[in-house]
């Protein structure tokens, strides 16, 4: 399995700020994932909580998994507003940002991970209704290891 998705495996905190978009009013939140392995190391699980004013509001599941190339990646994202992907999303590996744009029948969300030289990493979120011409962010994030 790729050393890239090796950088998202452990137990994360995180702090979020949620946009205002056609899906609902933007604030503060904070995040809980865990990141594993399974499936014989061919698939990275990553499971993901978010909290906003102290009350659950979005679950996801994701399936990480390498593409035949060193530098080719696709996910799979399910989450609790009901997402479930036709196909996977296809991203990719440039220097220390990894990349995914998922496409459904509302839009497209794009996906980008940054790792920091701290070990931890950033998330921001965007979607385009207009077939990716313009970009609107939707979460930007911040997140590090869980220490115990």
């Amino acid at each position: 399995m790729s050393e890239v998705l090796h950088k998202l495996v452990g137990q994360w905190v995180g702090e979020e700020q949620i946009a205002t978009t056609r899906w609902g009013e933007g604030g503060p939140a904070t995040a809980e994932i865990d990141a594993r392995f399974d499936l014989g190391g061919k698939a990275l699980i990553l499971d993901y909580r978010e909290t906003r004013d102290g009350k659950p509001s979005l679950a996801v599941h994701a399936v990480f998994v390498a593409g035949p190339e060193h530098d080719q990646f696709q996910l799979f994202w399910f989450d609790s507003y009901g997402f479930v992907p036709s196909s996977p999303a296809q991203g990719l590996w440039d220097g220390n940002k990894l990349s995914f744009v998922r496409s459904s029948s509302r839009g497209q969300t794009r996906h980008v991970y940054v790792f920091k030289d701290d070990g931890g990493y950033s998330l921001a979120l965007e979607s385009s209704f207009d077939g990716g011409l313009s970009w609107e962010s939707v979460m930007r994030g911040e997140y590090r290891r869980k220490t115990a």
